[in-house]
């Protein structure tokens, strides 16, 4: 029996996710669990999840997940890379989960293999380092390295969910997990696809169609039950929060720019002489973007300056393994776990005063950002405020 690793926002739970879901089962035998790797209320866009963690952790129940275990903030709301590797990371602490499957637009593990091992290699870093000098973004620049050294095959970084992918594979390679991969092809419209098809659509298209009150558009590629889930919990977004968001960096000076990551190369300079002349969200993120600057950097910096996080803040992997739910196979395994994980596991948050130094500042920072998403719902204040401290996982009967 096979215990198979998912990475996801689940943001929110759709169509894709369960085909993705049902492909595990169809290849691996019914009999094959499913711990999921979430990210919790902050997503890697730059922005909160459409609703709690809680509330996307029961829908990833529903939709045939074992076991749910959060990506801290940190991690979530990161670039490809250090959100891979904090997922890599989690999964191969829990002992149990023999292989990672993920999503692709190529569908062929050999090749994202390929370029994944070449960018572990000394050769691309020396030729990334001197494109990132002649003024490229991060993402030209790798893929003019890469396509320097294997060609043609440079293209499959241009699609988001094959990228993923190889950064997943380059974890597993730079952490040394034991941990096999595999993918599954993507099917559909692109990842930020703005249309739907006749049985899918984007996350992006969900979430537009939602904030817009347009659920009759959304309701085909959801499950009923989600879709209840969904207008239950209510909807989130940053944009809700804009004059908490500007406010909070607009009391920022120029140097605690600096302390972000990757926000080298001026562009600390730039957010902070931004931050005092836009008047929404969307402005100051096109007042700091620019050919060196992609919009998905300066969305996260925005975001990780509006929850007072900083680069010093995160340690070299999550320092524990945080349940957000689980059904009956789900409680077996974490059951398991208990003897195979080589990180600490909660499932109660009161049992983090245990745990190290490290872990209770990761927790507390967590807990913060949980605060700061209150402000971020479509009813605040009417809403019940959510608190990591009250909060115990999802027990979900398949019943």
């Amino acid at each position: 029996m096979h215990t198979f690793g998912i990475v996801a926002e689940y943001n929110p739970f759709h169509s894709g996710h369960q085909f993705h879901m049902n492909e595990i089962k169809k290849q691996y035998g019914n009999e094959s669990k499913i711990i999921c790797i979430m990210s919790g209320n902050w997503v890697q866009r730059g922005d909160c999840a459409i609703c709690d963690k809680w509330s996307r952790a029961h829908m990833a129940l529903q939709g045939g997940a074992d076991l749910v275990i959060e990506l801290p903030t940190i991690w979530a709301a990161a670039s490809a890379e250090h959100f891979a590797k904090g997922a890599i990371s989690l999964l191969t602490n829990t002992g149990i989960v023999d292989t990672i499957s993920f999503g692709s637009e190529l569908g062929e593990i050999t090749i994202l293999e390929k370029i994944a091992t070449f960018l572990n290699n000394e050769h691309y870093i020396v030729a990334l380092h001197k494109h990132i000098q002649e003024g490229l973004s991060f993402p030209v620049a790798r893929q003019r390295a890469v396509s320097e050294h294997l060609g043609d095959l440079s293209l499959h970084l241009t699609s988001p969910n094959n990228t993923l992918g190889i950064e997943y594979i380059k974890a597993i390679q730079t952490l040394e997990s034991p941990l096999s991969f595999t993918t599954v092809k993507r099917q559909g419209v692109q990842h930020d696809s703005e249309v739907a098809s006749h049985h899918f659509a984007s996350a992006s298209f969900i979430r537009k169609q939602s904030l817009s009150g347009n659920i009759e558009q959304i309701a085909p590629y959801l499950d009923m039950k989600t879709l209840d889930i969904l207008q239950e919990s209510g909807l989130s977004s940053l944009s809700f929060s804009t004059k908490a968001v500007l406010a909070r960096l607009r009391g920022m000076e120029a140097q605690d720019f600096s302390a972000l990551p990757d926000s080298g190369e001026g562009l600390h300079n730039l957010l902070h002489k931004s931050a005092l002349q836009a008047k929404s969200l969307d402005e100051l993120y096109t007042l700091v973007k620019s050919k060196r600057y992609t919009h998905s950097r300066v969305r996260r910096l925005v975001l990780w300056a509006f929850l007072g996080l900083t680069e010093a803040d995160r340690p070299s992997q999550p320092p524990y393994l945080r349940v957000l739910g689980m059904n009956q196979n789900g409680s077996a395994l974490l059951k398991q776990m208990k003897q195979t994980a080589t990180l600490p596991i909660l499932t109660k948050p009161a049992h983090i005063r245990k745990l190290s130094t490290v872990a209770n500042h990761v927790f507390h920072l967590e807990s913060r950002a949980t605060a700061l998403f209150d402000l971020c719902h479509q009813n605040f204040p009417s809403t019940v405020t959510l608190n990591e401290f009250s909060k115990t996982p999802i027990i979900y009967s398949n019943d």
